[in-house]
């Protein structure tokens, strides 16, 4: 049959996936960097420092957990405000959204809920304490600003406490040392300006960001046929002043203020509605910073502030339900440097949170920890081993426990293992709702991991393969009174500790670089989930909404046609299911980006993109609409 007398819809149905592998392997975002880099100056370490695992400062080749670092040119490379499609390169990571972006957004990692992912953006936790879950909504964060990105796969809790199962990812903003700028148009009247301004010398320094984001977006409900726009602006900054050589005052701010198109049932069920939600998020954190040859401590206080409220039309002036919660924590953490090369890592924190809504009092709780993590190197073996306690004033005390180590086989290849035991403390709104149940006990996990890594993650050639294991206990769900026989006083239902859970497999991940000008990298999942709860109508199912597979193939090449750089990515995700009985299937889907930049001059670059090529419908959750093809152009400026 003659291809060329096919429509292009025709065209790329028949070579969606030898059009999207081509795209990734000759072309590629301007610089990735991996596990083992981080971008200083524009120059390039052999090996990051990171203080997802321990707290404290630790180069990535001691750790035996499993962490990757994301740097600000690998987060430029890719372009655009949806922050999900650079995490999307992480291995075991996945995405859940109820509709285009700046919609509800979801993050797993290894299987967990997303509830069960902890989120930092510049060392303060961002739990919303108030809604049912407690998880951060991704919708709500851009990428404009920030300097990197570090995920760690599998519980931490002895670290990290509450909400650390699945893992932790945390988000660091930029120093910045002049002016930068960006500003980009695209499909669904889509546009974001973006700029950040710093001074930063030896003493002291400050750098200010903020943006705007806007989209006509599509429909949030996958049958409608209004779209469903999103607008957020947003501000932040970060400063530091040092007092003497060893001691430094630090700060950090974010506030962002987000309105979202929402869909919902209506007299036709599920479809388009005129319902809005808008989010305020402030966040910020001042502290203290001590380093010296032998002792380092970080302290501050750190608040977190969110504020949503339900509007059933986009013109009224008065919201239908709304709810507002805050977190006030202060915290300190610290590293001693011991003879005979042992380390001590320590902590200890106490948060205070609360929260009310149109229809709940204001409620509170505190929660004080404290936790110690002794480490010992040699330079070729690394081993960890620490322990936390929790006290709650609602459900009471959680003990935590974990153990890591690596070993360095030869120069190039080392095996790394992990223990870790993650808990979830039950939400305010899980407690003390009109739906609450004050008997909660936290949710609980044992997490596994064992691998073997080859070279560094900017090398020649970089393999990493893992195989991991996480069991839940206590996992906390809403139950009908009926299931516990309690209609006479909780006619609504309740909250109860009903659930347990396995999630399960392999992780692997590649980069090559064959030629200076060129880099290859894949990613790779493999899972299997399970409820394992006895008795239950679902035992034995798959956990809704996670992928057994999933796939992220990217390259970069850097032309020699004066500074051009083409990019592409390939997301392959395998079928899932949406519900819990396994009776509603999502369907796999195979989306490819491809997208280019070009230098106009030293300062000034021009960029665009083009995302879902092959205008492939699919969906991450059922009933749910997404972006089917769109192109994008940009320009950015610094000085």
């Amino acid at each position: 049959m003659n291809g060329m007398n096919r429509s292009w819809p025709e065209l790329c149905l028949v070579n969606k996936y030898l059009l999207s592998v081509s795209a990734v392997v000759f072309a590629c975002p301007a610089l990735a960097q991996g596990a083992d880099d981080i971008v200083i100056a524009d120059q390039i370490r052999p090996d990051a420092i990171t203080v997802i695992a321990t707290g404290s400062e630790t180069t990535l080749s001691r750790l035996g957990q499993p962490v990757t670092v994301i740097t600000a040119d690998e987060i430029k490379s890719i372009q655009g405000p949806d922050i999900t499609r650079v995490l999307e390169r992480v291995p075991g990571l996945t995405i859940t959204r109820n509709g285009g972006p700046g919609s509800v957004t979801g993050v797993r990692l290894r299987g967990s809920d997303s509830e069960q992912v902890l989120v930092l953006v510049d060392g303060v936790r961002l739990e919303d304490v108030a809604a049912p879950s407690g998880g951060f909504d991704f919708g709500t964060l851009t990428p404009g600003g920030l300097e990197r990105i570090d995920v760690l796969r599998g519980s931490n809790s002895v670290v990290w406490g509450s909400a650390a199962i699945g893992g932790i990812i945390a988000v660091q903003s930029r120093d910045l040392n002049g002016v930068e700028a960006s500003a980009e148009y695209g499909a669904n009247e889509s546009y974001t300006a973006d700029a950040a301004a710093g001074v930063s010398s030896n003493r002291a320094a400050l750098t200010l960001n903020g943006g705007y984001t806007r989209t006509d977006g599509v429909s949030a409900a996958a049958v409608g046929t209004e779209a469903d726009g999103f607008r957020q602006w947003r501000i932040g900054g970060r400063g530091r002043l040092n007092l003497t050589d060893e001691l430094a005052i630090v700060a950090t701010s974010r506030y962002a203020n987000s309105r979202t198109d929402i869909d919902g049932f209506g007299v036709n069920g599920f479809g388009d509605t005129t319902d809005v939600q808008e989010t305020r998020q402030a966040s910020g954190r001042v502290g203290l910073r001590y380093v010296s040859s032998a002792l380092t401590i970080n302290t501050g206080f750190a608040l977190a502030d969110t504020r949503r409220d339900y509007f059933a039309d986009d013109a009224a002036a008065t919201p239908d339900y709304g709810y507002k919660a805050r977190s006030e924590r202060a915290d300190l953490t610290g590293r001693l440097n011991l003879p005979a090369d042992f380390t001590l890592d320590f902590g200890a924190d106490s948060e205070w949170t609360r929260f009310s809504s149109t229809f709940d009092p204001e409620a509170r709780a505190n929660l004080t920890s404290g936790h110690a993590l002794l480490g010992w190197s040699n330079g070729r073996a690394n081993l960890a081993a620490g322990v936390r306690v929790d006290d709650h004033s609602r459900f009471g005390t959680a003990w935590t426990f974990g153990a890591n180590g690596s070993f360095a086989l030869t120069d190039d290849l080392r095996l790394r293992a992990s223990y870790g035991e993650g808990f979830r403390a039950p939400t305010l709104f899980n407690l003390l709702s009109i739906y609450g149940n004050t008997a909660l006990n936290p949710e609980r996990s044992k997490s596994y991991d064992a691998g073997l890594e080859w070279g560094a993650a900017y090398s020649n050639l970089h393999a990493a393969v893992t195989v991991f294991r996480r069991d839940s206990r206590n996992l906390i769900a809403f139950v009908s009174c009926a299931s516990l026989n309690r209609c006479a006083d909780r006619p609504f239902g309740l909250y109860d500790n009903v659930g347990l859970a396995r999630a399960q497999g392999i992780e692997a991940e590649l980069g090559a670089r064959p030629i200076d000008t060129l880099h290859l990298q894949a990613a790779y999942t493999y899972l299997e989930t399970e409820n394992r709860t006895a008795g239950n109508a679902n035992f034995g199912k798959d956990l809704a909404r996670r992928p057994s597979h999933a796939l992220t193939l990217s390259s970069d090449w850097t032309t020699p046609l004066a500074g051009l750089i083409l990019g592409a990515d390939l997301r392959l995700v395998g079928d899932s299911f949406d519900n819990a009985s396994n009776s509603t299937r999502l369907d796999g889907y195979a989306l490819t980006t491809v997208r280019a930049s070009f230098p106009v001059t030293d300062r000034v670059e021009l960029y665009g993109r083009v995302e879902n090529l092959c205008d492939q419908a699919y969906q991450t959750v059922a009933t749910y609409g997404t972006w089917g093809r769109s192109a994008t152009i940009g320009l950015r400026a610094r000085y």
